[in-house]
């Protein structure tokens, strides 16, 4: 799959829970947290819950994010979304990697009690704090199933007691905002920039998501529908990932055309299969679709 962009859609509202089923952001992540007050995140479980049955009626993997571990909500998410059809799950203000270790035991029973495959289930934490930032090389580390990392930049800001100020060197949080994707990659994750939060400022969004692929970041986070093509236009495959892309496909597309994908070769030192073979699809098919 690819990681340039990260779309939360409010998880209470049953009519952009439906639209998300027309968007072609890479992920779409519904959301039980910020966007979701108090009072209706029992209503936001059970919308999500009804999408989760009507998954193939969505083309993106399909995310959600639950509320922070350390709330009494996380649980409460997990019961009701953890099911066939959820690709993942995006984790709130991480912290250590405790938390994810006890997060991976958690699905890992749930997955059980579903009779789903053993660690189907990916997560995605999200940076959101100076503990975070500084651990966030653990954090990625810390379970098997976790394939990118978010960062959250207000609520980082918000902890570290400072402003935001729009601009492309903004020193208040350019250490931070850098490290998460350096983190990110040498734990073998993707990395996922924090929102751009002007809607209708797409010139400033382009110029924003330009500074996260100067930093090393995989792709976006993003809000609304209308940031998905231009997120795309700029997190272009690289040409090293072309060409990863099509070694992979042409080692392993007659295996897969014959419905033997299953096995696995190996490609320059390292076993490729099924999996890598998407992956591989999903960049080649970008480059003729962006959007």
């Amino acid at each position: 799959m690819l990681y340039r962009s990260l779309i939360f859609v409010p998880g209470n509202s049953k009519r952009y829970v439906e639209k998300a089923k027309a968007l072609k952001a890479d992920i779409i992540c519904f959301d039980l947290e910020d966007s979701v007050p108090l009072n209706e995140k029992d209503a936001a479980r059970k919308i999500i819950a009804d999408a989760i049955t009507h998954r193939t009626q969505y083309n993106s993997n399909f995310y959600v994010r639950i509320n922070s571990l350390e709330s009494d909500l996380a649980s409460l998410d997990l019961a009701e979304v953890i099911k066939n059809g959820i690709d993942g799950v995006v984790v709130p203000k991480v912290n250590d990697e405790s938390q994810m270790k006890d997060l991976d035991y958690q699905v890992s029973i749930l997955e059980d009690n579903q009779e789903m495959i053993n660690e189907s289930i990916k997560l995605i934490p999200s940076i959101e704090s100076a503990r975070g930032v500084v651990n966030a090389y653990s954090i990625a580390r810390s379970s098997q199933r976790i394939n990118a990392m978010v960062f959250g930049i207000f609520d980082f800001l918000y902890d570290m007691h400072l402003d935001y100020i729009e601009n492309d060197n903004s020193d208040e949080y350019v250490y931070a905002r850098a490290k998460v994707p350096v983190d990110a990659r040498a734990a073998g994750v993707e990395s996922f920039d924090g929102i751009w939060q002007k809607v209708d400022d797409i010139e400033g969004l382009t110029r924003d998501a330009m500074v996260a692929k100067r930093l090393g970041y995989s792709g976006k986070s993003i809000i609304h529908p209308s940031h998905i093509d231009p997120v795309h236009m700029v997190f272009v495959p690289t040409k090293s990932q072309i060409k990863w892309a099509t070694m992979v496909v042409e080692a392993l597309q007659v295996a897969m055309e014959r419905g033997e994908g299953q096995g696995a070769v190996k490609l320059e030192g390292k076993m490729i299969d099924a999996v890598h073979y998407k992956q591989a699809k999903a960049i080649l098919d970008s480059i003729n679709d962006p959007k």
